[in-house]
């Protein structure tokens, strides 16, 4: 590096301008976890439908990923500090309407909202570390971002217990506002602007393909993992997405001014960490989809108590994300995130023999592992990407790392529930079928999710009531060896993708 380089303001301060942008993404991180835990309290106190509360979450998630492609590029152009300044007033300014919102409607509104300024805070955030940072130290810079992403996801069912238990709902959305408003400050002296320095013509057609084709693609994988693939408003949404998708790249392919280039995925390190990221949402889905429902329903944790237990899987990828920079420059990049998937797989198979009854000292350190192992891939994945384009893409370069992880666990939140459904309700109905004192009416209705049928079981008689519960606790435990297994599985495929693509080093 240069005497100039090291002698720019930027680069003295990068360490505090990493600090405010760990507490940016703390915003968007501690938002997709908080609001989970305060779903049956919203539906208590504001009367709000099933379907309701299943759009709370995704509006967020589905506007969220549509918008990332279109803010990365329009950062890269207008300025990464500007574009993460005005997410941040975007996402606190939504964030106080929504805490006094008075139907499941308008909380739905401002919750898409809110997944606008997310969508214009997370790419920026790490397409300035990649401006600030020089090559040598980025992978490290970019580690320590991706474990305080796992801190946060940690924190967001700790926090959101404490208000629930102690404080009122509002309070999810208002924490926000504090965070903003540091985050705000700080970033004003802290946070370089940076931007391509010879920015292209917006591509306003290709602009709105891409925000049109993810969002048909998120609401046909939401909707599908929730009504069933078979609708047909499903089906006709995945197929305006699959034809929106391929007039998207075609038109890249022949614009002068794309908002991708085509090309990038010419570049191996490029293409192979943007698949290990995916492959990553993809496996990880397996084992966290349905690791709330085990600790609540199966061990029967309180909100709090399972969001301190999610502890051990933020430690280990804040561990392993850490320290995986120094790893990869001793092993190469291949290495690392092929003993990550391993890893990881063994971990599923681990988790694949977990009982009703398992001790929380064994899921512990399964938890533990996993997120070691899963760091040793995020962040090697993210550097690979990042480290495969100019400085002046990275903008596009992060959005399409964030946009390829989300799509990839929404698929695997529509596909992987949608078997422990189809498991747990065979399962259940096959026990339940023997036992003569459960009536037919009742057992079609606890076979629809082991959360219902513990409700139903605790409005009962006690003999009833024990026997359901018993066999939905069990017939959960057989959906969740399949998709522990599915993990082990996606992890394999990972470690032998990465096994023939990934450059060990960069080229």
């Amino acid at each position: 590096m240069s005497t100039q380089a090291v002698n720019t303001k930027e680069y003295r301060q990068r360490w505090w301008t990493l600090l405010v942008i760990a507490i940016s993404v703390l915003i968007v991180v501690l938002d997709s976890t908080i609001v989970n835990i305060a779903l049956p309290t919203l539906q208590r106190e504001m009367d709000t439908t099933l379907s309701e509360l299943q759009w709370i979450i995704s509006a967020y998630i589905m506007v969220f990923g549509s918008f990332m492609l279109t803010t990365g590029a329009l950062g890269d152009r207008w300025g990464r500090k500007r574009m993460l300044q005005a997410g941040i007033i975007t996402f606190a300014g939504a964030s106080a309407v929504a805490a006094f919102a008075s139907s499941g409607g308008l909380l739905i509104l401002w919750r898409a909202i809110m997944g606008i300024g997310g969508a214009m805070i997370l790419p920026a955030t790490l397409a300035i570390l990649t401006n600030v940072f020089p090559k040598e130290e980025r992978g490290k810079a970019i580690g320590v971002w991706a474990g305080l992403n796992g801190i946060g996801i940690a924190l967001g069912p700790i926090i959101g217990g404490l208000i629930i238990d102690k404080l009122n709902w509002n309070w999810i959305f208002l924490i926000n506002l504090p965070i903003a408003a540091v985050a705000l400050i700080a970033g004003y002296f802290l946070v370089p602007n940076s931007r391509d320095p010879n920015p292209k013509r917006i591509d306003i057609p290709g602009t709105i393909l891409s925000a049109a084709a993810l969002a048909s693609l998120s609401y046909g994988l939401i909707e599908g993992g929730k009504s069933g693939w078979e609708k047909p408003q499903v089906v006709a949404t995945l197929i305006i997405a699959v034809v929106l998708i391929t007039i998207f790249i075609l038109w890249e392919r022949h614009t002068s001014h794309p908002v991708i280039e085509i090309s990038f995925f010419k570049i191996r390190r490029f293409s192979a960490g943007v698949s290990g990221v995916c492959l990553m949402a993809l496996a990880m889905i397996g084992v966290s989809f349905g690791l709330t429902l085990y600790m609540q329903f199966i061990q029967q944790y309180t909100a709090l108590e399972t969001g301190i237990r999610f502890v051990p899987l933020a430690i280990g990828i804040f561990i392993g994300s850490g320290s995986s920079d120094k790893v990869v420059s001793q092993f190469g990049t291949t290495k690392v995130m092929v003993t990550g998937f391993l890893g990881t797989a063994i971990m599923g198979v681990l988790a694949s023999f977990w009982e009703v009854n398992t001790s929380y000292w064994i899921i512990g350190l399964v938890l533990f592992g996993l997120g070691l192992f899963l760091g040793y891939i995020a962040a090697p994945a993210t550097t690979a990407v990042m480290s495969s384009l100019s400085e002046a893409r990275a903008g596009i370069g992060s959005a399409m790392n964030t946009v390829g992880r989300m799509i990839s666990g929404s698929i695997g939140v529509a596909i992987i529930g949608s078997i422990l459904s189809t498991v747990y309700g065979s399962s259940f109905k096959e026990a339940a079928s023997a036992i003569s004192i459960l009536p037919s009416e009742l057992v079609e209705t606890a076979s629809d999710s082991v959360g219902v049928a513990v409700t139903v079981a605790s409005q009962l008689p006690a003999e009833i009531g024990d026997t359901l519960t018993t066999l939905a606790r069990q017939s959960f435990m057989d959906g969740w060896q399949v998709t522990a297994l599915i993990t082990c599985g996606i992890s394999i495929i990972g470690a032998l993708a990465m096994l023939k693509f990934m450059p060990p080093k960069p080229v």
